[in-house]
C-alpha cells in the first residue's frame, strides 16, 4: 500500500462502501428521519482524507476552496448521495505534521490544521485490515443508527416543548455540524432547570450523545411518556 495511487483508491473504496453502508441502513427508516440525517440533507459533501499518524475522515460540508499544488480530488456517488474525496498529508498541508498522535488520535487538531469548523462524521480508519469495505460497512450502518436515533430523539423533544421549538431546530443543526459545547449550551437554554443537562452544559468536554439523552429524559424519555395534564 506505499504507492499513493493504491492508497488513494484504498481509501475511496472504503469511503463508498462507507455511504453504501450508510444509505442501505436510511433506506429502513421513514423519509423524514432520512431526510433529517447528516449526509443526505443535502448540498455539496468533501470527505477529507486526512494522512496524520492516523488516517482520518471527515466528511464536511464547508468549501474547501480550489484544488492547490500537489491536493487531489476524487469524486464519488451512489443513488441519493454524492461527494468530492479529497486527500491531504503534511506535505500537502504542513501543518499536520506538528499535529501529535503518538497517545490517540488527534481529532480536534486534525479539524483545526485544515480549517474545519463543522463536520458530518469524523472517524479514524487504520490502514491494512482497518481499511476494507466490510470494516466500512460496519462503520457505515453504526453511523446511520446513531444518526437516526439523534433524529427521532430530537422529534421527541420537540413535540414536548413549547414554545421552544427554535432552540431544538438550532440544536438540530448544531448536532448535524458537529458543534458538541453548541448542542449543550443550546440544551441548558431548552431545560434550565435540568440537573444533568446543566452539569454537561458546564462540562468541558460535553458528549453529544449524553447532551441529548439528558434532554430527552428531562422532558420525559421517547417511551411510555404522556403529557401533563392541563391545569
Amino acid at each position: 500500500m506505499a504507492d499513493p495511487l493504491d492508497m488513494r483508491s484504498a481509501v475511496a473504496e472504503y469511503v463508498t462502501a462507507l455511504h453504501r453502508s450508510y444509505l442501505a441502513q436510511a433506506d429502513t427508516f421513514p423519509p423524514a428521519v432520512r431526510g433529517a440525517m447528516p449526509l443526505l440533507t443535502g448540498g455539496p459533501l468533501t470527505v477529507a482524507a486526512v494522512g496524520a499518524r492516523n488516517l482520518h475522515l471527515l466528511a464536511t460540508r464547508e468549501a474547501l476552496g480550489p484544488l492547490r499544488g500537489q491536493e487531489v480530488s476524487l469524486d464519488g456517488s451512489l443513488p441519493g448521495l454524492a461527494w468530492s474525496l479529497r486527500f491531504y498529508d503534511p506535505v500537502v498541508t504542513p501543518s499536520l505534521g506538528l499535529v501529535d498522535e503518538r497517545d490517540a488520535p488527534a481529532y480536534a487538531e486534525v479539524k483545526h490544521a485544515l480549517g474545519v469548523t463543522t463536520v458530518a462524521y469524523h472517524v479514524v480508519a487504520q490502514p491494512g485490515s482497518g481499511l476494507t469495505p466490510h470494516h466500512a460497512g460496519h462503520v457505515g450502518s453504526g453511523l446511520a443508527a446513531r444518526h437516526s436515533s439523534a433524529a427521532r430523539d430530537f422529534e421527541a423533544i420537540r413535540s414536548r416543548v413549547r414554545g421552544r421549538e427554535g432552540l431544538v431546530d438550532e440544536l438540530v443543526g448544531a448536532a448535524s455540524a458537529g458543534l458538541p459545547r453548541a448542542q449543550a449550551l443550546l440544551a441548558r437554554a431548552i431545560a434550565p432547570h435540568n440537573a444533568a443537562v446543566l452539569a454537561l452544559a458546564d462540562a468541558p468536554d460535553p458528549d453529544p450523545d449524553e447532551v441529548r439523552r439528558a434532554l430527552l429524559d428531562s422532558v420525559g424519555g421517547r417511551r411510555d411518556w404522556t403529557p401533563k395534564a392541563p391545569r
